[in-house]
C-alpha cells in the first residue's frame, strides 16, 4: 500500500505558533507531512534557511510522521519530487483564500494529481503571521505567545 505524502510549504521566518497548529492538524491527514521550507524569490529572508530549518525539525521532533526539507524552486516541482499528493495550505482570512487560490490552481494546472488542501486556522492564531512577529523581534518585543517555544532568537 502507498504512504499518503503531503507537504505544507513556506518560508517559516520564523516559524510561527499558527504554523505549528495547521502542520499538527494536516499531519494528521497523511502517512508523511514534509513542512518544506522554501525561499520565496519575492521577499529576502530575515532568518537564514539552515536556523528556519531547526527551528521547525527541534517544533516537530517529537512527531514520527513530520519531516523538514528545504527547497528551492516552484512547490509543485519539491511536490512531485517527494511523491506528494496534497499541498497543505493554512488559512488565516479571506485574503489568505484569494491569493492561495490562485496559487493552488496554477499548481493544479501544472500537475493534476497533487491536490492543494486548505485548512482554516484557528481564532486565536488569525492574527499570528511571520511579518508581525519579525517587528516584533525588531523592536525588541515579547514573541513568546507567537512562536513554539522551540524558537530561540539570539
Amino acid at each position: 500500500m502507498k504512504n499518503k505524502i503531503g507537504i505544507f510549504p513556506g518560508s517559516f521566518d520564523p516559524i510561527t505558533s499558527g504554523h505549528r497548529h495547521i502542520i499538527i492538524k494536516a499531519s494528521k491527514l497523511v502517512d508523511l507531512l514534509i513542512v518544506a521550507i522554501g525561499d520565496n524569490s519575492s521577499k529576502k529572508s530575515f532568518y537564514p534557511a539552515e536556523k528556519r530549518k531547526k527551528w521547525a525539525e527541534n517544533t516537530f521532533k517529537n512527531y514520527d510522521n513530520i519531516l523538514v526539507k528545504k527547497y528551492s524552486g516552484l512547490t509543485i516541482n519539491f511536490a512531485e519530487k517527494e511523491n506528494a499528493e496534497f499541498i497543505f495550505r493554512g488559512l488565516r482570512s479571506t485574503l489568505d483564500f484569494e491569493y492561495e487560490k490562485q496559487i493552488a490552481e496554477t499548481n493544479s494546472v501544472m500537475n493534476k494529481e497533487i491536490e492543494t488542501i486548505f485548512i482554516l486556522s484557528d481564532r486565536k492564531y488569525g492574527m499570528i503571521s511571520s511579518s508581525i512577529v519579525r517587528e516584533i523581534i525588531k523592536n525588541n518585543g515579547d514573541i513568546s505567545e507567537f512562536v513554539p517555544k522551540e524558537v530561540k532568537i539570539s
